[in-house]
């Protein structure tokens, strides 16, 4: 298995960003960093569901036949 692919720890860059005080941003400033993160969201998403379409081949796969 890939390092990526483990369970991310406390620790991690979204813990991180959520602990960053927003205080000395600027609105536009906001605007990007909220831009960036509905990016990433999209993209994890995106992952999450091919993930779970091949976890969904590889059932349909390795499922035992019904051959009564």
């Amino acid at each position: 298995m890939d390092e990526n692919d483990l369970p991310r720890r406390r620790g991690d860059a979204a813990t991180q960003l959520s602990l960053e005080s927003l205080d000395s941003y600027s609105q536009d400033e906001l605007d990007d960093r909220i831009h960036m993160l509905e990016t990433e969201i999209a993209r994890v998403k995106a992952h999450r569901d091919k993930a779970a379409a091949h976890r969904q081949a590889a059932d349909a796969l390795f499922r035992p036949r019904n051959n009564g």
